[in-house]
């Protein structure tokens, strides 16, 4: 199928350009959105005799786009989120609760312009792409932890892994604290124990008295 496109689209070609894509693709995708028009005679004349205007709304927008890159890049975003101790999610994290993060920062993101290259299942810092424009997009972080703190310290850059490591560390030491203590204890109670008081120690001390 023949579509002429609107704006530019990833793969696909330029604004004014007429492409060959899949009907299926054209009729849930580019058509409904926008982005495109069947290329029939008709639509690419009125096309034509609009392509001025269209050029300069999009130049327009790509100008604010650009804006709110610069103010977006960057930026990062805490998702709270329950995971088992190695981190891993109950769940994952989806383009929704990355647009309602940013929204609630007072950004205005649409989840239909967040792309995840990848699941988020774990905790940490993950980088996200915000499609601003055709040809504007943006990166922010989504720092996925199980409580606020938890989130201050992983911004500050350690991992799940290190706090863990740390938590660890810090129980240990308070384990071997303890038994220091209850082998210091015993071994006052030893030396206690070890003095035998004889008769001929009484007596010394009636003399001395």
């Amino acid at each position: 199928m023949q579509v002429i496109l609107l704006e530019r689209v990833a793969k696909l070609g330029q604004m004014g350009e007429v492409v060959d894509v899949k009907p299926g693709y054209a009729r849930n995708y580019l058509l409904p959105q926008g982005k495109a028009l069947s290329a029939s005679k008709a639509n690419v004349e009125a096309f034509e005799g609009q392509k001025a205007q269209l050029e300069a709304q999009n130049l327009e927008t790509k100008k604010e786009a650009e804006k709110l890159a610069e103010k977006l890049n960057g930026q990062q975003f805490v998702v709270i989120r329950s995971a088992s101790d190695a981190g891993a999610l109950y769940g994952s994290v989806t383009t929704r609760d990355a647009a309602d993060a940013a929204t609630e920062e007072g950004f205005s993101i649409d989840r239909k312009q967040v792309v995840l290259g990848n699941p988020i299942k774990e905790l940490g810092v993950h980088d996200v792409r915000i499609i601003l424009h055709p040809e504007v997009d943006a990166t922010i972080e989504l720092n996925v932890a199980r409580s606020p703190e938890e989130a201050e310290l992983q911004a500050s850059g350690k991992s799940i892994q290190e706090l863990a490591a740390e938590e660890e560390a810090a129980a240990e030491f308070e384990i071997s604290e303890l038994f220091d203590d209850i082998g210091s204890a015993a071994g006052d109670d030893d030396g206690e124990a070890d003095v035998v008081r004889t008769p001929e120690d009484a007596a010394k001390d009636d003399s001395d008295s």
